[in-house]
C-alpha cells in the first residue's frame, strides 16, 4: 500500500479539478446550448430534487461511514455494512418514485415534469450516490492519487461523448440522462479496480454477523441521528426553494438558477478538493485528541483556501455577462445578474465545508445540526418572499431572487459555525472574520477595476472571449502583486509571501 501526504494528495484532487475546469468550461457551453433554457432547467429542478432527497433516505449517515473509515480503515465490515445499507437506501427512494406515481402525487411534487424524466433522474442520482461512496472509500485509505488519475481519464472520455452528442444534434434530455450513466458507470468501474488492486476489495468477506450488524447500527445512530432530523428539515427546505422556483417562475428562470448554480460549482472546483482529505486530518488529530494540531491545520487551510476560491469568484462576478454569454449564448442572458451572485456562493461555501468538517471529525453533529435548522427555518419564508409574484405578496425576482437568498444566508450561517468552531479550537474569530471582508474588498475591487481598464481598450470592446481571456491573466497578474505586497489577503505572512517567491524563483533558475 502507497501512502501518499496530504500535500500530494491535494495537488492530485486540485490537479483533476483543474483539467475538470477546462473541460467543464467547454461543456457548460455546449450542454446549455444543447438543451435550451427550459430542458436545461427540467434537469437541475429534477436532479436537485433528488439530491434533496437522498440524505434523508439514507439517514444523513454518509459522512459517519466516510469518519469511521478513516480512522479504522482496517476494518471492512465497516464497508461491508454500509455497502449493504446503501442497497437498502436506493430501494426506499425507487418506492417513493413508485408510489408517488401509483397514487397520482407525481405532478405536485414534479411540477410540469414527464414521468420519464423523474425516474430517470431517481437513476441518475443512485449512480452519482455510487461515485461518492467510492471517493470516500478511496480516500479514507488515502488512494486520492489513483483515483483522481481515473477521474481525469473519465473527464476526457466524457467530454468526447457530449461533443459528440452536441455535433450530430442528439444532444436531448434523454440522451443526456444516458451520457450521465455512462460516465458514472465507468468511474465506478475504475474505482472498483483500484481499491480492489490496493485492498483486495472484492476478494474480502461481505458478510456482517448480526451482533456486528446491531454494533454498527447503535454506533451509526448515536452519531448520525441529529443530522438525520437536520437531513430531514434540509430535505424539505431545500425541494422547496426550487419547487417554489418552478411553481411562481417556470423552466426558463430553473434554467437560469441552474447555469448560476453550475458556474458557482465550477469556482468550488479549487477549494472543493482539499473538503474530504481535511476532514479525514481532522478525523485522525481527534482520534489522536491532539487539538492543537486540528487548530494548527484550521489555520494553515482554512484562511488560504477561502481566498483561492475569492480569486476565483470575485473574478467570475465581475466578468458574469461574459460568462453566462460564452457559456450559454444568448438564450441565457437573463441569468448573467444571478450568475454575477452566485459566482460569491463559493467563496463562504469553502468555509462551511471546511469548518463543517471540524463538526463532522468531532462528532459535535448535534451543534452542526441546531446552526443549520435555525438558518433553514427563517430562510423558507425569505424565500417565498423573493420568489412569489407581487399579487402574492412576493418580490416576483426569480433566479436572481435565490440567488440572493443563497448568498445572504450562506454568509450568516457559515460564520455562525466559525464561531463555535474558534471558541472550540481556542482562535481569534473576529480575525477570521475581517480576513474575509478583507480578502473580498480587495480581490473584488481588482476584478472590476480590471474589467474597467480592459473595456476601455477598443480592440477589445466587441471580443468576447478575448476580452476575458486578456481580464484573466491581467487579474492575475494584479492579484499575484497584491499578494506580495499585502499576504493578509491570502491568509498568510510575509515571511510565508517570500518564501513561496523564492521557492519558485528557484524552480525557474533550476529550468
Amino acid at each position: 500500500m502507497v501512502a501518499y501526504s496530504l500535500k500530494k494528495r491535494y495537488v492530485a484532487k486540485l490537479s483533476t479539478n483543474l483539467v475538470g475546469l477546462a473541460i467543464g468550461m467547454v461543456t457548460q457551453a455546449i450542454i446549455p446550448r444543447g438543451l435550451g433554457p427550459a430542458a436545461y432547467g427540467d434537469f437541475n429542478f429534477l436532479t436537485s430534487f433528488f439530491n434533496e432527497l437522498m440524505p434523508f433516505f439514507s439517514l444523513s449517515t454518509s459522512t459517519a461511514f466516510y469518519t469511521k473509515l478513516s480512522q479504522r480503515q482496517n476494518e471492512f465490515g465497516l464497508v461491508s455494512f454500509y455497502f449493504q445499507f446503501t442497497c437498502l437506501v436506493f430501494a426506499g427512494l425507487f418506492l417513493f418514485v413508485g408510489l408517488s406515481h401509483a397514487l397520482g402525487l407525481s405532478s405536485a411534487f414534479w411540477v410540469d415534469q414527464n414521468l420519464r424524466y423523474v425516474y430517470m433522474a431517481a437513476f441518475w442520482v443512485a449512480l452519482t450516490w455510487v461515485v461518492q461512496l467510492m471517493t470516500n472509500v478511496a480516500d479514507a485509505y488515502g488512494l486520492t492519487v489513483s483515483t483522481e488519475i481515473a477521474r481525469i481519464a473519465q473527464k476526457v472520455i466524457g467530454f468526447v461523448l457530449i461533443l459528440f452528442l452536441f455535433l450530430t444534434n442528439a444532444l436531448d434530455l434523454t440522451n443526456f440522462f444516458l451520457y450521465h450513466y455512462i460516465i458514472c458507470s465507468l468511474l465506478i468501474v475504475l474505482f472498483v479496480w483500484i481499491i480492489q488492486r490496493d485492498r483486495g476489495f472484492l476478494s474480502q468477506s461481505w458478510r456482517v454477523k448480526k451482533e456486528q450488524v446491531r454494533a454498527y447500527m447503535k454506533e451509526f445512530y448515536e452519531y448520525s441521528h441529529p443530522l438525520f432530523v437536520y437531513a430531514l428539515i434540509g430535505m424539505v427546505v431545500g425541494i422547496l426553494d426550487r419547487w417554489m422556483l418552478q411553481k411562481f417562475a417556470g423552466s426558463v428562470q430553473q434554467g437560469f438558477f441552474g447555469l448560476s448554480y453550475q458556474i458557482g460549482a465550477i469556482c468550488f472546483l479549487f477549494t472543493s478538493a482539499m473538503t474530504a482529505l481535511i476532514t479525514r486530518e481532522f478525523s485522525i488529530a481527534y482520534a489522536n485528541n491532539d487539538l492543537k494540531e486540528m487548530a494548527g491545520l484550521f489555520r494553515r487551510y482554512i484562511p488560504l483556501l477561502y481566498s483561492i476560491a475569492a480569486f476565483v469568484g470575485c473574478f467570475a462576478c465581475a466578468q458574469a455577462d461574459r460568462i453566462t454569454y460564452i457559456l450559454g449564448g444568448s438564450k441565457f442572458a437573463g441569468a448573467a445578474l444571478p450568475v454575477s451572485i452566485m459566482a460569491l456562493y463559493p467563496i463562504h461555501q469553502t468555509y462551511g465545508q471546511l469548518s463543517g468538517s471540524v463538526f463532522y471529525a468531532t462528532g459535535q453533529t448535534g451543534l452542526y445540526r441546531n446552526i443549520g435548522i435555525v438558518f433553514m427555518v427563517i430562510g423558507l419564508p425569505v424565500t417565498y418572499l423573493m420568489i412569489a409574484p407581487s399579487n402574492h405578496m412576493g418580490l416576483d425576482a426569480g433566479a436572481t431572487g435565490l440567488a440572493i437568498k443563497y448568498l445572504v444566508f450562506q454568509f450568516i450561517g457559515v460564520n455562525a459555525q466559525l464561531w463555535f468552531n474558534a471558541r472550540f479550537l481556542q482562535l481569534r474569530f473576529w480575525k477570521y472574520v475581517g480576513h474575509q471582508v478583507f480578502c473580498i474588498a480587495c480581490l473584488l475591487s481588482a476584478a472590476m477595476i480590471v474589467r474597467l481598464i480592459i473595456e476601455g481598450i477598443p480592440a477589445f470592446q466587441d471580443e468576447v472571449i478575448v476580452s476575458f481571456l486578456i481580464s484573466g491573466i491581467f487579474y492575475s497578474l494584479v492579484v499575484v502583486a497584491l499578494g506580495y505586497c499585502f499576504p493578509m489577503i491570502f491568509g498568510l505572512r510575509r515571511e510565508d509571501a517570500k518564501a513561496i517567491v523564492g521557492s519558485v524563483w528557484a524552480r525557474i533558475k533550476k529550468n
